[in-house]
């Protein structure tokens, strides 16, 4: 089994800043998302639609229930740090030597958790 995609639904407002916060910081684009009935976003990696962003007036961060974090691996510790810090967006970083492994932390706008891992970089 793969990750397939993650779903964020919030009202619109709060979408079109997550949309952007994906796009600009995370470096996902927005592509063609078939004609629902409800309006929202698909960001892309390369040619797949990772992060669909759905209107919806009915969720709010106290449903989040127990997930606790997203996790994408990546390349670029550097450059994502750097799109971080313009972006005004905390974040904690980690080194894991026995994998050799660095990890940025942080929330997007919605407040979803969020880590990064970058293999064989160190913050």
């Amino acid at each position: 089994m793969i990750l397939d995609h993650i779903n964020i639904a919030a009202p619109m407002p709060l979408l079109e800043t997550v949309r952007a916060f994906y796009c600009s910081v995370m470096g996902l684009h927005e592509g063609s998302r078939p004609g629902f009935s409800g309006r929202g976003f698909w960001l892309y990696q390369g040619d797949s639609p990772f992060v669909h962003l759905s209107e919806s007036n009915d969720h709010s961060a106290a449903d989040k229930g127990h997930l606790d974090h997203v996790a994408f691996r990546s390349r670029g510790l550097g450059e994502m740090k750097e799109r971080l810090e313009a972006a005004g967006v905390a974040y904690r970083a980690s080194y894991i030597p026995d994998i050799n492994l660095g990890q940025l932390f942080f929330k997007d706008p919605a407040g979803t958790g969020l880590e990064v891992n970058f293999p064989g970089e160190k913050p």
